[in-house]
């Protein structure tokens, strides 16, 4: 990848709906080489795919966290599998460090987000846990 080709997946992460024209005339190329550009990184896996947020997305769930926990033993599989089985968690991700997973949550109230992380502290294996409420989305979203 090079300039171009960065600079075009900022573009295409800030409005993934942007034209080719307006695309082109952003980077300073053709729209020819645009497209060719964003065909590459398509074949090439970079760009897996292209998704809508809508306002009701982010209303749905207005109360927002990641709670990042430590698995005791072997048990991460298991975590994760009861994890993603759970209706307010959007999103499990796998990481290295301190935290085994992060688990994205999403309620509509305060009362039940708290809910939901007492329910995840008693899945058998989470060791311990520390969560952070998302207060407001810069990059990602369009929430002000």
């Amino acid at each position: 990848m090079d300039d171009i080709d960065r600079t075009l997946l900022s573009a295409l992460r800030r409005d993934g709906r942007a034209s080719l024209s307006n695309l082109a005339a952003a980077l300073g190329v053709t729209r020819a080489t645009v497209r060719a550009r964003i065909e590459k990184l398509e074949l090439r896996g970079v760009i897996r795919g292209y998704t809508v947020q809508t306002a009701q997305d982010l209303m749905d769930a207005p109360v927002r966290g990641l709670m990042m926990l430590a698995i005791s033993g072997p048990g991460a599989e298991r975590v994760m599998h009861r994890l993603t089985g759970h209706a307010a968690v959007k999103q499990v991700h796998s990481t290295n460090g301190k935290w085994d997973l992060i688990a994205e949550i999403g309620t509509d109230t305060l009362e039940e987000f708290d809910r939901v992380l007492f329910d995840i502290r008693r899945i058998d294996g989470v060791e311990t846990s520390e969560t952070s409420l998302l207060l407001n989305t810069r990059k990602g979203g369009r929430r002000a």
